[in-house]
């Protein structure tokens, strides 16, 4: 059935460890050079605190008020340093470091003068809060699909189709995500993400367990693809909902931390999730393919109660949607999907890598299934589930990546492209290999490059979309990854049945190329959210080079992927 490879779909909250300013030799004796934000009074606008920058006494508004003229200040001139200009307070803050600290440098525990991101223990348990609910939730979310991920093919090979209407299956079932992208991104964005979520837990459950009953019953193609359309609408309530409810809630509670970090450690405790799911499944597998589509559907009523009572929307304002509204709200949807997610050039470059990298990727992880237990020679469900538990280790390895390479300065576009070229080499490999083992590693090292393209694109398409149709641009990038998806499905599918499985990867791998091109034109317009300010020795360098901090982004879906596995 149908399995969600949410790269991202679980977060750890990061709370800054205690540690000591690394730039205080920009402190001068300087004075204010003006008595308010000079900037908010040129723009008519108001303030909520002051700070003054201590290399160059420019006086700016906090991160609290409107304009953040203060960080706007130190994205401009690379000066870190500020110190509050409030009656009685006496504390600095560094935006390289995210520390505060006393005007002398000493580090500062979180106070309630201090507009930290975690500024008291109470915002602190609040965003912490929200983080844990998230983590749990989506962990057995990603833990119920990757039940059925390493034996969905087969199951439906079992239940009597052949390869090429599996792929139409599959086919249909992200069509209809495409068709029901943007009236399920309307639910999101007026009754709420937290309704959004709850209804796809119903829905997909259903839509599990009618797998179950078509199978049971002998049903053909014509079933399966019923089942899949409502597969498909319980994904598209998924899709965006869940990223922008944690993303929203953390930025209302204060937090302020670095977000390629928390997808990728999200990714990681997903990872987990699916390790332990595919090897589940693929043990019940071998009793009855149907099983862990059982299981999986008793997971999902788990997670619908314990979202029902810790997930809130917070940062959010649902708003009543009236039926008769309905179609003008999707018009106006549709009108913030041009307007956020076409035509900004930058979200185009990432919506339309998503359309290439979905005709690859989720045909690829459909065929892998058969093709591998051909090469190996045996029909054994429990191979299956072992190898979807190693890709799960892959994908972290990849997110580890991320981690990693996000401590040093650099650029998002650089591990977007060598993830890109990396894939289609090690693509048209698995094609080529013809020994069960290499064609297996290689398929690992496409999905540790996924683990790597994930979070870091994720990070990039929000900070280039405001809260207000942060689920609205998501769910657009969702549903142009669909139609990529068919479109590698039927083409892709055909060509398996035809040729071969192996024909499929050579020519999807080939076809990947086209990435590339559309990632060096992303480069080439040096947005601010292609930088990366990290947290090791070079990050004073690049302070001083005025590059900005991305610990500054006010962002979040995850484009979910979802796969039918």
């Amino acid at each position: 059935m149908h399995c969600c490879l949410n790269s991202f779909s679980a977060a750890y909250l990061v709370v800054r460890e205690m540690k000591e300013c690394t730039h205080l030799d920009y402190i001068k004796e300087v004075k204010p050079v003006s008595e308010g934000c000079a900037d908010c009074i040129a723009q008519g606008d108001t303030w909520v605190h002051l700070r003054m920058c201590r290399t160059c006494g420019y006086v700016g508004c906090c991160d609290d008020s409107k304009n953040k003229h203060a960080r706007q200040h130190f994205h401009d001139t690379g000066h870190p340093l500020v110190k509050s200009l409030e009656p009685g307070e006496d504390w600095g803050h560094c935006f390289v470091d995210e520390i505060y600290m006393t005007l002398d440098g000493e580090p500062l525990e979180a106070s309630e003068d201090a507009d930290d991101p975690l500024e008291t223990s109470e915002d602190a348990d609040e965003s912490a809060g929200v983080v844990r609910s998230y983590l749990v939730i989506a962990g057995l979310y990603t833990l119920s699909a990757s039940l059925i991920w390493g034996v969905n093919t087969l199951f439906m090979l079992d239940a009597g189709l052949n390869i090429f209407q599996v792929f139409i299956a599959n086919a249909v079932f992200t069509g209809s995500m495409a068709l029901f992208e943007i009236p399920t991104g309307v639910l999101a964005d007026t009754r709420g993400r937290r309704t959004s979520f709850l209804l796809s837990v119903v829905v997909v459950m259903l839509g599990t367990l009618g797998y179950v009953a078509v199978a049971g019953a002998g049903g053909g193609l014509l079933a399966f693809s019923l089942m899949s359309v409502v597969l498909g609408l319980g994904y598209t309530f998924y899709s965006g909902a869940t990223e922008a409810w944690l993303v929203d809630a953390l930025n209302a509670t204060g937090y302020k931390g670095e977000l390629d970090r928390i997808f990728a450690r999200g990714s990681s405790v997903s990872g987990v999730a699916m390790f332990v799911g595919s090897v589940g499944g693929g043990l019940l597998a071998t009793l009855n393919l149907s099983i862990p589509y059982v299981a999986r559907a008793g997971l999902l009523a788990v997670v619908f109660v314990i979202a029902f009572f810790t997930m809130h929307d917070i940062g959010f304002k649902p708003r009543a949607m009236k039926l008769a509204k309905l179609p003008g709200e999707m018009k106006q949807v549709a009108e913030a999907s041009i307007a956020f997610g076409w035509h900004q050039t930058s979200v185009r470059l990432l919506v339309i890598a998503s359309f290439i990298n979905s005709i690859l990727l989720f045909w690829g992880f459909y065929a892998w299934q058969p093709y591998f237990l051909e090469l190996l020679g045996q029909d054994l469900p429990w191979v299956a589930g072992v190898i979807a538990a190693l890709i799960s280790l892959a994908i972290i390895a990849g997110n580890s990546l991320v981690e990693w390479f996000t401590r040093f300065c650099g650029k998002r576009t650089t591990l977007l492209l060598w993830a890109a070229v990396i894939q289609t080499v090690a693509t048209v490999g698995v094609g080529l290999a013809d020994s069960f083992w290499l064609a297996v590693a290689l398929y690992l090292v496409v999905m540790a490059t996924w683990g790597v393209w994930t979070p870091v694109k994720q990070a990039y398409l929000h900070q280039l979309v405001s809260s207000e149709q942060r689920a609205t641009v998501v769910s657009f990038d969702s549903l142009v990854g669909s139609g990529g998806s068919v479109l590698g499905q039927t083409a892709l599918g055909r060509l398996a049945q035809t040729q071969s499985i192996a024909a499929g990867y050579v020519v999807g791998g080939l076809t990947s190329v086209l990435v590339w091109p559309v990632v060096v034109l992303l480069r080439r317009r040096n947005d601010e959210a292609d930088v990366i300010v990290g947290t090791a020795g070079v990050q004073g360098a690049c302070a001083a080079q005025g590059i900005p901090s991305v610990s500054g982004v006010d962002t979040t879906q995850t484009a979910t992927v979802v796969a039918e596995a």
